[in-house]
Order: C-alpha cells, then structure tokens, then sequence
C-alpha cells in the first residue's frame, strides 16, 4: 500500500504518520522507501536520531518525533524546510507536531485491527 502511494510521488510530498506503538508507522516508512526506490531494509525506526535520509529516485526523509514533547520543540530539527523538490518527508508520531507548516500533506491513521491486522486510513489534501 505504501510502496503504490509513493510510486505517485514526484516531490516535495510530506506524509504524517499517526499512530499508537507497533501499530506499524516504521513498516509503512519501508513501503514508502520501496515505491521510491531506497532500500527497505535500511529504514529503522529513527527514535534516537530522530532524522535519517535514505537516498531514492527522492529523497526520502524520515522524522520520528516519539521522544519529543509536542510543545514546537520539533522546530530545533529544521523540518520545516524539508522535503524539498527532490525528496519526501515522512513524519512519524505526528500528533507531536505543534505546527504543520506544509501546505498539504498526506496523513496516514494505523490502527491495531486484531492480531497482526492494522486498520489503515489515508487522506490527502490536508
């Protein structure tokens, strides 16, 4: 699902991944890796660096704002200046951010569905 929704992507999309712990947000960024055509296997959850990029057809930014408090301390990691024209920027623990300053963006709710279903929901244009 999120290797299709990236194969769309030409640049400068921002994608905000929302959901509780193991609900998948890290599994989703690999998907998103595989449609941009970085290596999946690359992509860990960046909770202790917070931002790591993986090199694409785009750019793939990957934020993790898990450890943050949600009060603009987002703002010291330069986030919004990313994606750029040449890259995406994927955003975990979104709910944290105090500000979205991207025009639009796509947002992406996972939820636990039982075992090891997730229910998944996606809305662009917000």
């Amino acid at each position: 699902m999120a290797a299709e929704l990236a194969g769309g992507f030409r640049g400068g999309e921002v994608v905000l991944l929302c959901g509780e712990l193991g609900a998948g947000k890290t599994t989703f960024v690999r998907g998103l890796a595989r449609g941009l055509g970085a290596d999946p296997a690359e992509v860990a959850s960046p909770t202790f660096v917070l931002l790591t990029s993986y090199a694409g057809r785009l750019t793939l930014h990957h934020a993790d704002l898990y450890r943050l408090k949600g009060d603009g301390d987002e703002g010291e990691l330069g986030l919004e200046e990313l994606p750029g024209p040449r890259g995406v920027l994927a955003i975990e623990w979104a709910e944290r951010l105090a500000d979205l300053p991207w025009e639009r963006a796509v947002r992406v709710d996972l939820e636990h569905a039982g075992a090891d279903a997730r229910r998944v929901t996606i809305e662009t244009g917000s």
